[in-house]
C-alpha cells in the first residue's frame, strides 16, 4: 500500500467517522495505473450496505465529462467536427436564429440556450424527445458564441442529441460501446441505469441546513429563469427511480474509479485503450472560452466540455487541469502536467467542494 493510498484512506475514514460525510470513494490514476482506490462509509444508511469500489453514485454534473468524452471519441473517428453547425445534424435546432450554433459552442456553454422551460417537471426531463424539442424551440439568451452561461440541463440534451443524430444510437449506448465498454467499466459508468441495477446505487442524502438555501435570494436571478427549483439537485431528485433510469447526460451515475479511468484514458493509454490522440487531447483541454457566467455570475473558463482548473484553484493557477465538478461536492478531473486523473464521489450532498479540494491537496 502506497503512502498516498494510506493518506487518502485515513482522510475519508475521518470524514465519515466525524459525521461530516456518509459514504465516499476516491480513485486516482497516474500514467494509466490505478494508484489510489479508497472507500469509506455506507452507501445506504437504512440497510447499512457499505460503499465498495464498484458502488455507483449519482453525482450530477461530473457526468458532463463523460458526455463530452463521448462526443470527442466520435470527432476522433471523423463523424463530426467541433465547428459543425448543430442544425446540420439536427435541423429543428435552427429555429429562432440558431442555425449557425456549432458543436464547439455547445461544448463551451456559449450556445445561448442555458435554460429549459420553467414549467418543466421531473417527468419532463426524463422524456428525451420532449426535452430536445423544447430546447430546439428556445430563443437564445445571447448571440451564440459571444457569452457563456452554464447549460445545466440543456448541455446533456444538446450533446446527446448531436451524438444520436451522428450515430443513430442513444448517447447511453455510445457511452457503453465506445467508452465504458472498452475500458471495462460498463457496469459502473452510466447515464441511465437499468432499474434492475438500482440496488447497487448509493442512496443520496442532503446535508442538514438550518434554512432553505434559496429563501433569501432575489427571485429574478437568471439561475431561476434557467429551470424550475424542483429540478435543482437534491437527494429527493437523485433517488427517484425514473431519474436514475433516464438518460439525462447533463449528469451521470458512476463510481469514482470508472470516471477516473475514463479521464486517464484521455491522458494516455489504460490497459491498451486510449480514447483520443495527443493532438486532440491538447485541443479539448485548452481554453476555449472565458467570461462571466450569465446564469450564476461567476468567472468561467471552459475547454471543450470541461472546466479548466483544479478544485480549490483556478484556470490561471492550474491551466493543465480539466474536468467537471458536480453539485453536492463531487468532482472528476485530469491533469496533463503530471498524468494524474482523480475522482471523488459521495452520497451526502454538500454545498461546497471541500472534499475534492482536500484530496487534491494530498495528491499535490
Amino acid at each position: 500500500m502506497t503512502d498516498l493510498q494510506k493518506n487518502v484512506q485515513a482522510t475519508i475514514d475521518e470524514l465519515v467517522e466525524s459525521g461530516v460525510e456518509r459514504g465516499l470513494q476516491v480513485a486516482v490514476y497516474r500514467h494509466g495505473e490505478l494508484i489510489v482506490d479508497a472507500v469509506a462509509g455506507v452507501a445506504d444508511p437504512e440497510t447499512g450496505r457499505e460503499v465498495t469500489s464498484g458502488t455507483v453514485f449519482y453525482n450530477f454534473s461530473i457526468g458532463k465529462g463523460a458526455t463530452a468524452t463521448v462526443l470527442h471519441v466520435l470527432a476522433e473517428r471523423g463523424l463530426l467536427t467541433y465547428d459543425t453547425p448543430i442544425a446540420e445534424l439536427w435541423p429543428e435546432f435552427a429555429a429562432h436564429g440558431k442555425g449557425q450554433v456549432t458543436v464547439r459552442q455547445a461544448l463551451n456553454h456559449t450556445a445561448g440556450v442555458p435554460g429549459i422551460p420553467v414549467d418543466s417537471t421531473i417527468e419532463d426531463v426524463c422524456d428525451w424527445d420532449k426535452m430536445c424539442a423544447a430546447i430546439a424551440d428556445q430563443e437564445p439568451w445571447w448571440e451564440p458564441g459571444t457569452q457563456t452561461g452554464y447549460h445545466a440541463y440543456s448541455f446533456g440534451y444538446l450533446i446527446g442529441e448531436v451524438v444520436r443524430r451522428a450515430t443513430g444510437k442513444p448517447i447511453s449506448q455510445v457511452l457503453r460501446e465506445d467508452v465504458a465498454g472498452p475500458l471495462g467499466v460498463a457496469d459502473e459508468l452510466y447515464f441511465g441505469v437499468p432499474v434492475a441495477e438500482h440496488g447497487r446505487l448509493a442512496v443520496l442524502e442532503d446535508e442538514p441546513v438550518a434554512v432553505e438555501w434559496a429563501a433569501d435570494m432575489p427571485t429574478d436571478l437568471p439561475m431561476f429563469k434557467a429551470g424550475p427549483m424542483a429540478l435543482f439537485p437534491s437527494a429527493a431528485l437523485g433517488n427517484r427511480t425514473d431519474v436514475l433510469a433516464a438518460d439525462i447526460p447533463a449528469g451521470g451515475k458512476t463510481s469514482a474509479r470508472a470516471i477516473a479511468r475514463m479521464y486517464a484514458a484521455l491522458l494516455g493509454e489504460v490497459d491498451g485503450v486510449r480514447l483520443v490522440s495527443p493532438e486532440r487531447l491538447r485541443e479539448i483541454s485548452a481554453v476555449s472560452f472565458t467570461g462571466v457566467d450569465q446564469v450564476f455570475g461567476n468567472a468561467a473558463t471552459w475547454g471543450l466540455g470541461y472546466a479548466i482548473g483544479r478544485p480549490g484553484s483556478d484556470a490561471e493557477t492550474t491551466p493543465s487541469v480539466f474536468g467537471v465538478p458536480g453539485a453536492g461536492g463531487s468532482a472528476a478531473y485530469a491533469d496533463r502536467a503530471n498524468g494524474i486523473a482523480v475522482a471523488v464521489t459521495k452520497n451526502r450532498l454538500t454545498g461546497d467542494f471541500a472534499v475534492p479540494v482536500r484530496i487534491s491537496e494530498l495528491i499535490g
